[in-house]
């Protein structure tokens, strides 16, 4: 079978809006959470959110949004976008010149795009108020494509007119883990030559407050503690918005272009839980099946692995399920792989998530270091035996998991390698 690499990259995060502003925070554990001001009102207890910089998308008008110099967008594509599009393009834009395509490698049958958002609440509620307050002819006729959880696929397919697969994923948190995947799979059978993966979300009050109401965020103040994976102390996830794009090709189109590739993208697993509608399962049932699986599916011995990017979003439930599935997988290994969560820099992305931190794994193995467990204090006792680096490693991975949870229970394991 072919193999599958990561040849571009496109960011839009709360630690940077470029690979190389990305790659300097993570390597100092410089994260992007702030006191975000919509939250800033008596009777919201979350307080903290990671935020994207440099974009303006609060207003229900894009003629209103701003975004950084550099980027030219027409005002026909804009208007049919929610602000995770307005992210996505400017990510994927990013991805096009990171890996050097032409026209030609973007525009074929042989070239797709998967995505994955939860579409955009802030816009969805405005334009359902307006058509009861105003009637359903006072709806813009974009109104649709621009909120619904499609509006990635429907705004990408068309601007960058890719010719090839492209589909919508919808798994919460494992989304753009499930993109990839299948991704993959069409890669490695032939089916195309390229695949472009999206993943955005909002990041804004409508898409992050409604998890208040599951008890899931955190109420710290205090930007630095917010998201601790891993601390006793932690308290629930922080959101955040923005936008990721990862471009999947194989080992020939690799060689065609005379590529350098980020890393391969070796193979992955999936299995669910079975267990709760929103809660992982206390033993990390499914993750640790899908974690073999994924082992199995390319041949890497647990010895072999050197590093885990988690999905712990600094849950108490979350984080403990998912070390109990790491022990299970890793035995007498839990103590040496190096593990730590990106999501203590960035916040929890959602569907976005994935993407966002397989990209992170990619940027790690070609520059040759390991993120380091930021915000770290006091470790859970239920974590003690696991290797979490307080400060980033100066070393390559050579083999990286990334791990992504979802509601329902759906688990999700990429196998990275290092592609020198």
């Amino acid at each position: 079978m072919r193999k599958v690499y990561i040849t571009g990259l496109g960011l839009v995060t709360s630690i940077g809006n470029s690979v190389r502003e990305v790659e300097a925070n993570l390597r100092s554990l410089k994260h992007g959470i702030e006191l975000y001001p919509p939250f800033d009102r008596p009777e919201i207890p979350v307080k903290v959110a990671g935020t994207v910089k440099g974009f303006d998308t609060s207003s229900t008008d894009f003629e209103d949004w701003t975004y950084p110099a550099g980027y030219s967008i027409r005002r026909e594509l804009l208007r049919s976008m929610a602000p995770n599009g307005l992210y996505a393009h400017c990510a994927m834009l990013q991805a096009i010149a990171d890996a050097a395509l032409a026209e030609g490698d973007v525009r074929n049958p042989r070239t797709g795009i998967y995505c994955a958002s939860g579409g955009s609440p802030f816009l969805l509620a405005h334009f359902t108020q307006r058509m009861r307050e105003l009637g359903v002819m006072r709806c813009p006729p974009t109104g649709i494509v621009a909120s619904i959880s499609g509006t990635l696929n429907f705004n990408l397919v068309a601007a960058f007119k890719i010719e090839g697969v492209s589909c919508g994923f919808s798994s919460a948190c494992a989304s753009t883990g499930h993109a990839l995947g299948f991704a993959y799979e069409d890669i490695i059978h032939g089916r195309q030559d390229r695949v472009f993966i999206a993943g955005a979300e909002d990041g804004n009050s409508d898409s992050i407050l409604p998890f208040a109401g599951m008890r899931a965020l955190s109420l710290q103040t205090d930007p630095s503690l917010a998201s601790r994976p891993f601390d006793a102390a932690r308290d629930g996830f922080v959101g955040t918005g923005g936008a990721a794009v990862l471009v999947l090709e194989s080992e020939e189109e690799v060689a065609r272009r005379g590529s350098k590739p980020y890393a391969e993208l070796a193979g992955w697993g999936q299995a669910s839980d079975g267990h709760n509608v929103a809660m992982s399962h206390p033993e990390g049932a499914g993750l640790a099946r899908a974690m073999r699986l994924a082992l199995g599916s390319t041949g890497v011995a647990i010895e072999e692995v050197d590093y885990i990017n988690a999905h712990a979003t600094s849950t108490p439930i979350g984080d403990i399920s998912e070390v109990r599935a790491i022990r299970t997988v890793f035995g007498s290994h839990t103590g040496r792989v190096a593990v730590s969560s990106t999501k203590a820099l960035t916040g929890h992305g959602l569907s976005l998530a994935t993407a966002m931190e397989t990209a992170f794994c990619a940027i790690a193995m070609r520059g040759g270091f390991i993120p380091g467990a930021a915000h770290l204090r006091v470790v859970d006792p239920e974590c003690a035996d696991l290797n979490l680096p307080r400060e980033t490693l100066d070393c390559t991975p050579r083999v990286v998991l990334n791990n992504s949870s979802g509601f329902g229970g759906a688990n999700v394991t990429l196998v990275l390698k290092s592609a020198g």
